[in-house]
């Protein structure tokens, strides 16, 4: 897909998801801004794509003097925004393992409120023809236990989709895409790593056959920034190989429910 000449935005851009969008976006003839914690990842990949295309910027979204410092740069820098993708969020776990008040904010702040501001920083500067994409998770609509602070961010940023759609109607079209297991292993590290082997229940248990992989999430991003997902709007994605769509009783298909885990 072609992204020629583009500006892009990519939040948590150094590692995982994030790092597959960000290499996906360049390959397809995008520039690049990237911004993560993570030093190292970000300076290496900035020497291997080129500075003149990849710009990273160190700092944590959850500041918002850090929001401020990157995107006055990137307004200076690009002149427009074409694509923003808000992929940046951690878990601080939930009640279960007392997550404290302040976990809990900060786990929103940087998934729920730097997106805000990034599009309130953008707002003035979007592209004719832009598109916002939000990483949320199929976790916004079911949980595991103890994983309240980042089930929580992602509701959110869920419902800031909605929102921003219809706050920025024929400016900018605003999606969210909801990953289910994805396997980041191969997107993080410098040079190549090892393809992940998974059992065979990890992979069955998904009506897809598999588990997921980043450029499986990445696909779909660049293709909601394209003029061919022109006439979408508002919309939340799930790629989760279909498992949010399995019905699981005791009993059937395989599947034994053993409470507590006991023999």
């Amino acid at each position: 897909m072609n992204h020629q000449n583009k500006k892009a935005v990519v939040t948590g851009g150094a590692n995982g998801i994030g790092r597959c969008i960000t290499e996906e976006l360049l390959k397809a003839g995008a520039a690049v801004a990237c911004i993560d914690t993570d030093l190292e990842a970000g300076r290496w990949l900035e020497e291997w794509y080129g500075a003149e295309r990849l710009f990273f910027y160190q700092g944590d979204i959850a500041e918002r003097s850090v929001i401020e410092g990157f995107t006055a740069q990137v307004i200076s820098r690009f002149g427009q925004v074409d694509y923003l993708i808000n992929n940046a969020c951690i878990s601080k776990k939930g009640l279960l393992s007392e997550c404290s008040y302040e976990d809990f904010e900060y786990v929103q702040r940087i998934g729920v409120t730097a997106p805000y501001y990034l599009t309130m920083r953008f707002k003035e500067h979007f592209a004719r023809g832009a598109s916002i994409v939000n990483i949320s998770s199929s976790r916004e609509r079911m949980s595991q236990p103890d994983t309240e602070s980042y089930t929580a961010a992602k509701g959110g940023i869920g419902a800031l989709t909605h929102g921003l759609s219809v706050s920025l109607a024929g400016k900018v079209r605003v999606n969210a895409v909801s990953p289910g297991w994805i396997d980041t292993t191969a997107y993080h590290g410098a040079g190549e790593t090892e393809e992940p082997v998974h059992s065979e229940p990890d992979r069955l248990q998904h009506p897809a056959g598999r588990v997921g992989t980043p450029p499986d999430i990445a696909a779909m991003v660049l293709f909601l920034c394209s003029d061919a997902a022109g006439f979408i709007t508002g919309e939340n994605i799930n790629i989760d190989g279909g498992m949010s769509k399995l019905m699981i009783y005791h009993g059937d298909e395989g599947w034994t429910y053993n409470p507590g885990g006991k023999a």
